[in-house]
């Protein structure tokens, strides 16, 4: 099991990374989620997950695509986007895949980690400020 820390790190280089160590195979744990970093303006990206969120289908609307607010179930949503979904491959590399909020407990003792993307970014928000403003409220 390869093991992800995504504090700080760029959601998109560390996501194509992660996506290509599912399909060669691997198990995935990605945990610290929600302090991942996405580049650019987050209203721009609110607005794009506003729209992905209010596509129906016409013909059977419980069919219609889900993204949820959640950081670590959108960040996995994200992350499916990645991986060719339309085959069997794809979908075996999704299930090896888990995203975690926070640390685990476990995680000092684990020999393998997957150094993440981190690179300095102009104008940037987190996983959790995007949730946030779709509505999720921490508990």
């Amino acid at each position: 099991m390869i093991y992800v820390d995504g504090e700080n790190a760029v959601f998109g280089r560390t996501g194509t990374k992660i996506a290509k160590a599912l399909i060669a195979g691997e198990s995935v744990l990605l945990y610290n989620c929600e302090k991942m970093r996405l580049s650019g303006s987050l209203e721009v990206q609110k607005a794009k997950l506003v729209s992905h969120r209010s596509q129906v289908n016409k013909r059977d609307p419980t069919e219609s695509p889900h993204w949820p607010r959640v950081p670590n179930l959108l960040v996995r949503r994200m992350l499916r986007g990645m991986l060719p979904w339309s085959s069997q491959r794809g979908r075996d590399a999704y299930k090896r895949l888990h995203v975690q909020i926070g640390a685990p407990a476990h995680i000092h003792e684990k020999i393998t980690k997957m150094e993440a993307a981190k690179k300095e970014l102009g104008q940037s928000f987190t996983i959790l400020q995007l949730s946030q403003a779709l509505g999720y409220q921490m508990r």
